[in-house]
């Protein structure tokens, strides 16, 4: 019974998680998309009754799928093709046929998948975060995600000004803080016409809190973020430290019902914790970061996750008839090739 890692060595998540299951017994790969199909190549079989799944790198060594009984999706890396398929029709075609083929791949494993990769992509989605938070009874800050410049101005309006923005999505190319709303970037707000963007009233707070949740297992941490040199954004902040935070249960609940409602088994929530003692649901990871926590305050992170890992992959085996996780992944496309 094998463990299946979709990251890359460059994670150092990828090998802190390995590390943990190789030590509670458990075999582990660790399978680093990028080398397919130059270096990897998938075979599905249907024949005489069965199946055979397989994947094989360049030299031969072989892992058969049927062996896999759990499944971490951390960071899949994206297909390389070679530098000669540089026609945009042969390459977008290339790109269809194999996502598509390892989509259904991935719905058809019999394995117990952190996260199933179609809930995982629709988890990331922040208006459905904040719709379900709202309506399980979560605080949420007053959100506005629009395209129109009128409906800023009115949103600062109403709230005075403390106006944050930031983005839907985070790309390695294009990453920016969260940032205040200032007077004089009302300059620019016609820009917005161009690509919506989320505008959030700015939560004033003495923490900022961190809850890595796994299965039904919440590990939560704060960071004071009153004396830091940028309050709006602690990511911002190098000297930003954590320690271990306890919430109340109520809080607690309401976050395992947000799980719960996505479908996720992983996630990486930010809440941030006012004055008055609220806490406050900003949004969720699906595939958020944790080290930095465990390595802070104590907290054995990967190893309850490789422990859920393991256990996961018993029940799903257990489970008569299974046959791949509920749901359908998502779709993926490549971005159009000029």
């Amino acid at each position: 019974m094998t463990i299946l890692v979709f990251s890359s060595l460059k994670d150092a998540h990828a090998p802190a998680v390995m590390a943990a299951l190789t030590a509670s017994g458990a075999l582990v790969e660790l399978l680093d998309l990028s080398e397919f199909p130059q270096r990897l190549s998938l075979s599905m079989e249907f024949e005489d009754g069965g199946r055979r799944f397989a994947l094989v790198r360049k030299g031969g060594a072989r892992l058969d799928l049927a062996d896999v009984t759990s499944v971490w999706w951390r960071r899949p890396q994206p297909f390389a093709f070679p530098e000669a398929m540089a026609d945009g029709a042969r390459r977008r075609f290339a790109f269809s046929e194999s996502s598509t083929a390892f989509q259904g791949l991935y719905a058809a494993l019999d394995a117990f998948w952190v996260n199933e990769p179609g809930r995982d992509a629709a988890a990331a989605h922040k208006p459905w975060q904040l719709a379900l938070a709202q309506a399980i009874g979560l605080e949420i800050p007053a959100t506005l995600m629009t395209s129109d410049p009128e409906a800023v101005a009115a949103f600062r309006h109403r709230h005075g000004g403390n106006v944050i923005f930031k983005q839907f999505l985070a790309l390695p190319d294009a990453w920016r803080e969260t940032r205040l709303l200032r007077p004089e970037d009302e300059a620019h707000l016609d820009s917005v016409r161009w690509a919506p963007v989320i505008f959030q009233r700015f939560v004033e707070a003495v923490a900022d809190v961190r809850v890595i949740a796994i299965g039904g297992e919440l590990f939560a941490a704060a960071a004071d973020v009153r004396d830091m040199e940028y309050p709006v954004d602690v990511r911002m902040n190098l000297e930003a430290r954590y320690e271990a935070h306890r919430l109340p249960h109520a809080t607690e609940d309401g976050l395992r019902a947000l799980m719960g409602r996505l479908g996720l088994e992983y996630g990486a929530i930010d809440l941030r914790l006012t004055p008055e003692g609220h806490y406050v649901f900003l949004e969720i990871n699906p595939a958020g970061q944790f080290l930095y926590i465990e390595h802070m305050t104590g907290q054995k992170i990967a190893a309850a996750l490789a422990a859920r890992l393991i256990e996961g992959g018993r029940l799903q085996r257990a489970r008569p008839g299974a046959t791949g996780p509920v749901g359908k992944p998502a779709p993926v496309r490549e971005p159009k090739i000029a």
